[in-house]
């Protein structure tokens, strides 16, 4: 079932929400469960249609699951891990790519793993090349048939070296998820380092992985025999709590994040702060405001962790629509990440993208003809317009413009940001949003 949604603009968003687990984190944890013998228990799960996805998958491969919606708890028995068809897969995963993340375990529960193609948000390039290279490093086999991709390990996984191009953080999940039980040492260098990167670390370390993380971006791996079950609280969801953060600064409001931590989004305070945003931050959570004052133009690359995210992005540039001056952005992490930005010219904003690199140094992208930079002059004053979601966080970022723009805006695909926000029709009324849905 699809959904039209409709919003009236042009009142603050005032009061308080709560977010909880990272969707990027709890999806891989969910995953690692598979590699223990003993159940499993992970607490502060948002209730996401990604939760859902993954849930089913663990579901059709054997795991019993039972799931307290209300708490945030899921309890995952992995005791009879059983082979699915690749059809059930396809069928479960929809447009999901965690499916391959699936691979390194399976292969040491099973000795086989199939997946079928995979999709996901289309904001650039997302090859399963990177998957396939790490899993053939430690010996696995990969077959590609019609039906999908057929991966066996006929000689076991062993530990092997490898070094990644660029710090991508699927395929340091895949690493540790297939390194934690491989025969002997694995050393992977250029890791991502994410902070749901550390967190899957501390859960895999609670199974009795033995894992070691460097300061220059090298992660060690010394394979175990067996791995036990887990109990560990998701750290929260810092994407989440920046976007309405934004959402607060482009309504002119206040709203009160239950949850955020400061120290994951120390990244995105600072430069939050730089463009004029309010802030206090509490041990429970973080109160972002719109301070009354002119919001401030600001020069702003995204890069992998420490640096700011890229998820990020999408949601500020909407805020940046309405500071003084001209901002520049640049684009590191993902080449189409700012086709979202044409929609937004149609409510008023005035945005202009370019190939070339705005930021203070090249990209990957430098000499590619993808437009990942861009331009903002502000303010302007956005007004209603009939949108499509075209992936997650644009999706979101469309549903901050549209509570900041005068008149009525209609947003259809709204269903794709239940992937990632839990509940956000809910808060919308919690913050007194005006909106309503057509389903059909």
């Amino acid at each position: 079932m699809s959904s039209t949604f409709h919003v009236r603009g042009g009142r603050p968003l005032d009061g308080e929400i709560t977010v909880r687990g990272a969707k990027n984190l709890v999806s891989k944890a969910m995953v690692a469960a598979l590699l223990g013998e003993d159940p499993s228990v992970l607490r502060s799960v948002p209730d996401i249609s990604d939760v859902r996805i993954v849930s089913n998958l663990l579901s059709i491969h054997g795991v019993k699951i039972e799931h307290d919606v209300a708490g945030g708890t899921l309890q995952l028995d992995p005791s009879n891990v059983e082979r699915a068809h690749v059809a059930d897969i396809d069928a479960h995963a929809g447009s999901s790519r965690i499916p391959i993340l699936f691979c390194g375990p399976l292969l040491h529960r099973l000795g086989e793993a199939i997946i079928p193609d995979l999709g996901g948000c289309r904001i650039g390039d997302r090859p399963i090349n990177y998957h396939l290279d790490v899993l053939r490093s430690f010996g696995a086999v990969v077959d590609k048939r019609e039906m999908g991709i057929y991966i066996t390990a006929p000689n076991g996984l062993r530990g092997t070296k490898i070094h990644l191009e660029y710090p991508s953080v699927g395929a340091t999940e895949q690493v540790l998820l297939t390194a934690v039980r491989a025969q002997g040492v694995t050393e992977l260098t250029n890791a991502a380092v994410e902070p749901e990167i550390e967190d899957l670390i501390a859960v895999l370390q609670k199974m009795g992985a033995l894992i070691s993380l460097q300061t220059d971006r090298t992660i060690t791996i010394e394979g175990v025999d067996r791995l036990s079950g887990y109990e560990h609280t998701a750290l929260s969801d810092r994407i989440e709590a920046g976007s309405w953060a934004c959402a607060a600064l482009v309504t002119k409001g206040s709203v009160f994040v239950r949850g955020a931590e400061q120290k994951p989004m120390a990244t995105f305070l600072n430069v939050f702060r730089k463009v004029g945003g309010g802030m206090e931050i509490r041990e429970d959570g973080i109160r972002f405001f719109h301070p009354g004052t002119p919001l401030k133009a600001i020069a702003l690359e995204t890069d992998v962790h420490p640096g700011f995210m890229t998820d990020w992005q999408q949601p500020l540039v909407v805020a940046l629509t309405q500071a003084d001056g001209i901002s520049i952005l640049h684009e590191t992490v993902y080449e189409n990440r700012l086709g979202f930005t044409s929609a937004l010219g149609d409510m008023g904003a005035h945005i202009q993208v370019y190939r070339e690199c705005l930021g203070g140094s090249s990209c990957r992208f430098g000499r590619s003809n993808y437009n990942h930079s861009a331009v903002v002059s502000g303010p302007t004053a956005l007004h209603g317009a009939d949108i499509t979601v075209p992936d997650l966080r644009g999706g979101f970022s469309y549903l901050i413009a549209a509570l900041g723009a005068e008149g009525v805006s209609t947003i259809r695909g709204i269903d794709l940001i239940d992937r990632g926000y839990e509940s956000f029709r809910d808060k919308l009324g919690a913050l007194g949003a005006e909106f309503w849905e057509e389903s059909r």
